[in-house]
């Protein structure tokens, strides 16, 4: 569980740099790889854990 936060919320740093250098074309791109990670995260949460 604690990787899913580590995860998103480096992927909120990531989005958070795409989105002050939005005017470009590189923002837009650095934009999108921290939102997918941000999802990526929050749904890795969501599935289910199996115990040993």
């Amino acid at each position: 569980m604690k990787t899913s936060w580590i995860v998103a919320g480096t992927g909120a740093v990531v989005s958070a740099l795409g989105w002050r250098m939005l005017p470009k074309k590189t923002g837009a791109g650095i934009l999108g790889f921290g939102l997918a990670h941000v999802i990526l995260g929050l749904a890795d949460r969501l599935r289910p854990t199996i115990r040993q």
